[in-house]
């Protein structure tokens, strides 16, 4: 679809949700009290036997539009409105959910929601404990936001996206390129028995590009992604911030730049990962191995496990990394992508290390799973409590635990800067962005590639260099980190779309990282075969 008939076509579409109004879906008022309906389900919910019950409301609006040279190739602007009643009756979990949003409604799924947890309880080996949690009666929080990028109009923002595309087709070499937008608002009401009341609202940002070079003849291709602009916790400004197009002709001088590069000779080298690249690292070899439920077996189906088992012997014990490895998960740096103010059970989060000092110290928890490290905690002087890590997609979900930001925390004494880390490498690779990867169930083997990488030789930048993959095992990988960036290195990255859990959910979070340096990874080359 060209430009102009795309904008006429979607000007309808958007008159046409502007009638719907914040109030209404599916042509009908939603004219509701959500305090009012939030009491008469937890009313329901304790009349039908329920000795702990929550309720969320919940509005999502997702939009995306994806362009291709100078096309468009997807627009879609949705909206999605319901709750859910999530109870704990004999001991056991129930949850039902409904999109009718009224009073008799939410009663009637609210003993739905009992009902089952009765059902669940004759399969239950031990009831459900939950740790303690303040109460909130009346709190509120919104996402850090200057622009709200459902008031920026659907031309202004193709033309934004042609605009990036253009400037990197008038590079050499440049024959195809795709950048899109993606937004995501969610207006959440969350209640509980124990009695909190919490209204938020979160807004996150993804612009994306990716540039393709194709050389003379056809004979070769490489790709450049803008890893680094990351998704974020904000609004349109990010977007003007990040100036698409003039970053987009840089993308396409690297992609081009990459058809020539050198290959890299397979063998053992000295790695210097940006926190562009650092991100996927942290997110799948810790970030994702440290939640309690795969640990514990109950994730499992949807990208495996957690090598990190027993608990017992791991928490307190493990090496995970050298002695200036700190790890951090938190949920309220602003404009990261997990950054809110109460979690879907109504708790504060709190800051953490899962890594102190190179050893394992913490693990991601919610209410149910906290008890289950009561032990450990108590043997650290500690309190029970959940860290504020349980979130669901929508009103549709019920909610579990999903990762917070999850952040390498930058050298814990001084500022080294970039070129100390180089300088201290005599033959290696300095790696720009995330790849192609791939890591085993458990979280201990893996295969990790980037976007862009740099030869360096007796401790300077050198010649671009094509086709690096390295392999890790997770405890040799971070042992191996033998130095860390300082602050002026720290850079955050993030993933928007995080799948967990049957039926899937998405979750979107930031991980914060410095520069790193890495001794004698074995690094292979991923054009050769055999």
């Amino acid at each position: 679809m060209r430009r102009r008939e795309f904008i006429q076509r979607s000007a309808t579409g958007a008159a046409g949700l502007a009638l719907v109004g914040p109030r209404t879906l599916h042509g009908r008022m939603q004219d509701v009290d959500e305090r009012e309906l939030t009491a008469r389900a937890l009313e329901a919910a304790r009349s039908a036997g329920a000795r702990y019950a929550d309720v969320r409301i919940q509005r999502n609006r997702t939009q995306s539009i994806g362009t291709r040279e100078r096309q468009i190739t997807e627009f879609d602007d949705a909206e999605t409105y319901g709750f859910g009643v999530r109870v704990l009756a004999d001991g056991a979990w129930g949850f039902a959910a409904s999109r009718d949003v009224t009073v008799d409604e939410v009663a009637r799924v609210a003993r739905l929601a009992v009902a089952q947890a009765r059902a669940n309880a004759a399969v239950q080996q031990r009831p459900v404990e939950l740790a303690p949690v303040e109460a909130y009666p009346d709190a509120t929080w919104r996402s850090p936001m200057e622009i709200d990028p459902f008031d920026v109009s659907v031309e202004d923002k193709v033309g934004l996206l042609i605009s990036a595309n253009e400037a990197a087709l008038r590079v050499p070499r440049a024959r195809f390129v795709t950048t899109s937008l993606f937004f995501v608002r969610e207006e959440k009401v969350f209640a509980s028995t124990e009695g909190s009341y919490i209204t938020q609202t979160l807004t996150r940002t993804y612009p994306v590009t990716t540039v393709t070079a194709v050389a003379e003849g056809g004979s070769d291709f490489q790709t450049r992604m803008s890893t680094d602009v990351p998704p974020r916790g904000l609004g349109y400004e990010y977007v003007v911030q990040s100036d698409l197009p003039a970053r987009a002709a840089v993308w396409a001088e690297e992609a081009a730049a990459k058809l020539s590069a050198k290959p890299i000779e397979p063998g053992r080298y000295d790695l210097v990962l940006l926190p562009t690249h650092l991100r996927l690292i942290i997110h799948e070899s810790i970030a994702h191995p440290t939640e309690l439920d795969r640990i514990m077996g109950y994730e499992a189906n949807y990208a495996g496990t957690s090598f990190i088992h027993p608990v017992r012997d791991y928490l307190g014990r493990f090496r995970y990394g050298p002695d200036l490895m700190n790890v951090q998960a938190e949920r309220n740096a602003p404009g990261s992508l997990a950054t809110i103010g109460w979690d879907d059970e109504g708790v504060r989060p709190d800051e953490y290390l899962i890594v102190k000092n190179g050893i394992l110290n913490d693990l991601q928890t919610t209410r149910e799973q906290a008890p289950m490290l009561a032990e450990w905690y108590a043997s650290q002087g500690r309190p029970v409590r959940s860290h504020g890590n349980s979130t669901a997609q929508s009103w549709a979900h019920v909610q579990f635990q999903r990762m917070p930001n999850v952040n390498l925390m930058p050298h814990p004494e001084r500022d080294v800067p970039l070129d100390e880390l180089i300088a201290g490498v005599r033959n290696g690779i300095l790696i720009d962005g995330h790849g192609s990867f791939s890591i085993d169930q458990q979280r201990y083997n893996g295969q990790f590639g980037g976007q862009v990488y740099w030869e360096i030789r007796d401790g300077k930048k050198g010649q671009m260099l094509r086709d690096v993959a390295y392999q890790i095992r997770t405890p040799e990988f971070w042992n191996s980190m033998d130095l860390i960036g300082g602050p002026s290195t720290y850079f955050v990255g993030g993933t928007f779309f995080d799948g967990k859990g049957e039926p899937s959910q998405l979750n979107a979070v930031s991980h914060g990282s410095p520069a790193a340096r890495f001794r004698q990874v074995n690094v292979i080359n991923t054009a050769r075969g055999g």
